[in-house]
C-alpha cells in the first residue's frame, strides 16, 4: 500500500517500513492537476458573453543535479528546422523542448496541455538503478507555462500532486496538496526530490512554491 506523504516527509523508496519492496530498475514519477471551475467559461459562458479562460498548461520539470547540488550540464543551443532556437538541450536539464536525457535513463514521456482526465498528466520516468553515481539528486518541479501573463497560479489548481511507481506499477508514495489562497500568485512549484542515501534512494516530499514561472529563473540555484 502507498504512503501518503506530508510536506517534508522523507522515505525509502526500495523498502517501506511495512517491509514492502519495490523495483527501482525503472521508477513513473507521476504528476496530476485539476483547474478550479470558474465562472464566465465554457458554453453558458459564451451564450451569456462570458469570456472563456485560457487553458492552463502545466510543465513536468526534472533537474539532475551532482553531488554540489548543482545541475552541471545545462546542454546547448539548438536551432529548430522552423528558425526557433531551444536551450538547454540534451543537456541535464529534463522538460518539453527536451524530453529524454542524453543517457537514456530518464525521460519526459509527453506535454499534456491541458490536465484533462484522470490519472497522471505528466510523467517522468527514471531508470534509478541504471543512473550514473555522478548524480546525487533528482528535483522535480511544476510550472504553469506563460502564468504571469495570463495570471494563472498555482491558487486556481486543485488535486495536484506527485507519486513514486515502481517498474511492476505498485505505488510507492504520493504527495498532494490543493490550492488555497497561500498559493496566489505562485506560479510554480519544487514538488519532491529522490535523491541517493546509504546505498538506497530516498524520496522528500517537498511542495515549495515559487512566483517566477521562468525555467531560467528556476534553474539559477542550481
Amino acid at each position: 500500500m502507498a504512503i501518503n506523504l506530508v510536506k517534508g516527509q522523507t522515505i525509502d523508496l526500495r523498502k517501506n517500513d511495512k517491509g514492502e519492496s519495490f523495483d527501482l530498475s525503472s521508477v513513473t514519477i507521476g504528476l496530476g492537476w485539476d483547474v478550479r471551475k470558474t465562472h464566465g467559461g465554457g458554453f453558458l459562458g459564451k451564450l451569456f458573453g462570458g469570456a472563456e479562460e485560457a487553458e492552463y498548461d502545466l510543465d513536468a520539470i526534472a533537474f539532475l543535479l551532482d553531488k554540489n547540488g548543482k545541475v552541471a550540464n545545462r546542454g546547448y543551443a539548438k536551432q529548430t528546422a522552423n528558425g526557433r532556437t531551444i536551450n538547454m538541450f540534451e543537456g541535464d536539464v529534463i522538460y518539453f523542448n527536451s524530453m529524454r536525457h542524453p543517457s537514456g535513463h530518464i525521460w519526459l514521456t509527453g506535454d499534456n496541455r491541458t490536465g484533462a482526465g484522470d490519472g497522471d498528466d505528466e510523467q517522468i520516468i527514471v531508470k534509478l538503478d541504471a543512473l550514473d553515481p555522478k548524480y546525487d539528486r533528482i528535483l522535480f518541479l511544476v510550472a504553469i507555462y506563460q502564468g504571469r501573463k495570463n495570471n494563472q497560479h498555482f491558487g486556481m489548481v486543485e488535486n495536484a500532486f506527485i507519486r513514486a511507481v515502481d517498474s511492476h506499477g505498485k505505488e510507492i508514495a504520493k504527495f498532494s496538496l490543493s490550492g488555497d489562497s497561500t498559493y496566489n500568485g505562485m506560479c510554480s512549484m519544487t514538488f519532491a526530490e529522490v535523491y541517493r542515501k546509504d546505498g538506497t534512494w530516498k524520496f522528500r516530499a517537498i511542495g515549495d512554491p515559487h512566483t517566477t514561472d521562468s525555467l531560467s529563473e528556476l534553474l539559477r540555484s542550481y
